[in-house]
């Protein structure tokens, strides 16, 4: 049994840390580009608050909710870019003037992604027992949307760490995110157009801590074993497989690694190998991310 409470607590936590990271940011930084093509790090919060207001609205207001999911019907495959660029307009275009204040525009995206994250931790703490909720082709118990919210936060925040330069301290929390990594094998495939397998995979990855977590079936013969932060980073498509410490026995599970995607909507475009951003990075003669 899911412990919600505590689920909530460590959700809250992994917010709390990438708040940290860019609050006392100048301006300046927050429009430094990220891996993730054309978005800034002001792209990456606002992505982020502008998806807790989605899954606020999956929680309290379910028409509102269908009404947007229409709307991102119209264009599949680039409503999470244009739903990140409005958002960030929509909140510069009611932050003051900031030319005076370097500071002015990142405080108000801030404000927002607080008050919105805090606002859906509470909607998803009063839900009634058995709830689901809409989300993007399924539904979600209150406890499932806040793994998700956790592995957004999370997979964004090494967007952020990794465009400055900072290495993040691993916690228990990526517990969740590898969770989520596992129970989402078969979107992995079905994603790509291919069925799910049903040759069962076992999952063994070394805590931060050193302990062990394990999923799946002891006896299974495809299996995965690695650093929990690798396994991580390859499912919420933050690093390329060949830059992880991550081993695979069997077909099923060699195929898995290769199109590893805990998150929803269509195939991501993943990240090059470190040795592809070297080059690209000495053509351009621009730094490389970590």
């Amino acid at each position: 049994m899911v412990d919600l409470g505590q689920l909530l607590t460590d959700l809250t936590d992994e917010s709390s840390e990438l708040d940290a990271l860019v609050a006392e940011r100048p301006a300046v930084d927050w429009a430094e580009p990220t891996p993730a093509p054309g978005w800034t790090i002001a792209h990456q919060i606002a992505h982020l608050a502008w998806t807790d207001h989605l899954a606020l609205l999956a929680a309290t207001d379910v028409p509102a909710f269908y009404a947007w999911l229409e709307h991102a019907a119209t264009d599949p495959g680039g409503f999470v870019d244009r739903g990140a660029n409005e958002f960030l307009d929509q909140v510069m275009a009611g932050a003051p003037d900031c030319s005076a204040d370097p500071h002015t525009a990142p405080t108000a995206l801030l404000d927002r992604w607080r008050t919105g994250r805090s606002a859906l931790v509470d909607a998803l703490a009063a839900a009634p027992a058995g709830t689901k909720l809409p989300w993007y082709g399924t539904r979600m118990s209150p406890a499932s949307m806040a793994t998700a919210r956790l592995m957004e936060t999370w997979a964004h925040g090494q967007d952020v760490a990794d465009t400055l330069g900072v290495t993040r301290t691993p916690s228990g929390r990526l517990r969740h995110v590898a969770h989520l990594g596992v129970r989402t094998l078969g979107h992995s495939f079905a994603t790509h157009g291919r069925a799910t397998p049903d040759v069962p995979v076992r999952v063994e990855l070394r805590a931060p801590d050193g302990d062990e977590w394990t999923f799946g079936p002891a006896d299974a013969t495809d299996r995965v074993a690695g650093p929990a932060l690798d396994f991580c980073l390859l499912v919420t498509q933050r690093r390329h497989r060949t830059d992880l410490s991550l081993v695979a026995t069997g077909q099923v599970a060699d195929e898995w690694l290769d199109l590893a995607q805990a998150f929803a909507g269509p195939p991501g475009a993943g990240r090059e190998p470190r040795a592809g951003r070297d080059r690209a990075a000495r053509r351009s003669g621009a730094g490389t991310h970590p």
